[in-house]
């Protein structure tokens, strides 16, 4: 049964009810009347958000110099760069270490060059437009070679051998080398004290470098090969860096006078003795020029056949057993021990191109001589090459430094 008192109740509530609406109604209205009179509110992002909000920044994309990740050549550096942020740091590494690079107006490049047929990964930190730093990687795999795609150097002297004044550096690759310009830009020989010298290139496949005089005595000399994966030309790549160092000796000079029949031994300028020798006959006329010592032998067979001379011509030799020899041309002409000619040293010339001497003469020069020692040849009209030996020093530094791929 309803009272008067709950009906006034229920009344009441229903008055404070329809005053809260009528409350918010007026609110909402005094709202918008606002939002019209001061203009839309002031956005840098896209039109219908509010001024708080900000752009969605763009996404960062690593961009390489290569195009196919699973064989990237080895032709140029590697470069990498970044779409939608700029580049902070970049590393690429393999499982042989880290790669050489800086990063230079936005972009990195690769100091280092890359070795084939490796897996790569790169790891760029990037600073995004929205100011935060962004990471990304991204692998690649070089292009295999074979070894017939590569060209390996050998290198005289040896690593750590003490050599003759005379003694050029020789380089030797068992590919040939087309592009010898690019390649000597990154074949270094440095020497204490400093000694000014050049490349000649032989050939594509030998170069050799010698200073403009002969080295000084006790001279230090490094040679920095700096040729992996260098490109060669025609497909064929260097296969490998090296280096070695080596040292010069005293400045042995022998001077052979094929009209006096004599040699003389300076050591360091001195001289030391005077050898009675005997060179060779007409018809082998031993050469005059400069020669370098090639290798030595304690005993050598001499076959007149291995220089052309037939078994069963009469001037066919073949001796088992000549002590003390040293070679200087790649033709057959060595200084040696030549006891059954020691009634014409100093008188006659009667080899077959060859520097005798006694024994104990030979014994004795053999015992102080090293590889790369200078013997100066005189008194003959037949003049040694520039390949026949170590020839290098018959031309004058001027028309040597012609063979340079970069002269």
């Amino acid at each position: 049964m309803r009272t008067r008192a709950s009906a006034h109740l229920r009344s009441a509530r229903r008055r404070t009810t329809l005053a809260a609406a009528v409350l918010a109604l007026a609110g909402s209205l005094a709202a918008c009347t606002s939002s019209s009179t001061e203009g839309p509110s002031r956005s840098d992002g896209p039109a219908g958000t509010s001024g708080s909000a900000s752009a969605k920044p763009d996404p960062v994309r690593l961009s390489t110099s290569f195009t196919d990740a699973a064989a990237v050549t080895l032709d140029h550096p590697l470069t990498v760069g970044a779409d939608g942020g700029t580049l902070d740091t970049v590393e690429v590494t393999s499982a042989a270490g880290a790669v050489a690079g800086e990063v230079a107006d936005g972009t990195w490049t690769s100091s280092d060059r890359l070795e084939p047929g490796t897996d790569y990964t790169i790891t760029a930190s990037t600073i995004r437009s929205d100011g935060r730093t962004v990471e990304r990687t991204r692998s690649f795999h070089t292009v295999d070679l074979t070894l017939d795609e590569q060209t390996f150097a050998s290198i005289a002297p040896l690593d750590g051998e003490t050599v003759g004044v005379g003694m050029p550096v020789i380089v030797t690759f068992d590919l040939p080398v087309t592009d010898k310009a690019l390649f000597e830009k990154h074949m270094h020989v440095t020497s204490t004290p400093a000694q000014r010298g050049s490349w000649y290139w032989m050939s594509d496949q030998e170069a050799h470098y010698r200073p403009a005089s002969y080295w000084k005595a006790g001279t230090d000399v490094s040679v920095d090969l700096d040729l992996n994966s260098l490109p060669a030309g025609n497909g064929i790549y260097g296969q490998e860096s090296r280096t070695i160092d080596f040292q010069i000796g005293d400045a042995h000079v022998y001077k052979v006078n094929a009209q006096t029949h004599q040699m003389q031994v300076f050591s360091n300028g001195k001289l030391l003795r005077t050898l009675p020798i005997t060179t060779g006959k007409p018809g082998f006329t031993t050469r005059s020029g400069t020669k370098v010592i090639i290798e030595k032998f304690d005993e050598k067979r001499m076959n007149s056949e291995t220089v052309g001379i037939n078994r069963n011509n009469p001037e066919a030799y073949d001796i088992d057993d000549v002590q003390w020899a040293m070679r200087v041309t790649f033709s057959g002409e060595f200084i040696h021990a030549a006891p059954w000619s020691v009634g014409s040293q100093g008188y006659a010339n009667v080899s077959h191109g060859c520097t005798g001497m006694s024994t104990a003469d030979a014994g004795w020069l053999y015992a102080m001589s090293r590889r790369g020692d200078v013997v100066e040849y005189t008194g003959t009209e037949r003049q040694m090459t520039l390949q026949n030996g170590y020839g290098d020093w018959n031309l004058s530094y001027p028309d040597w430094k012609t063979g340079s791929a970069l002269s």
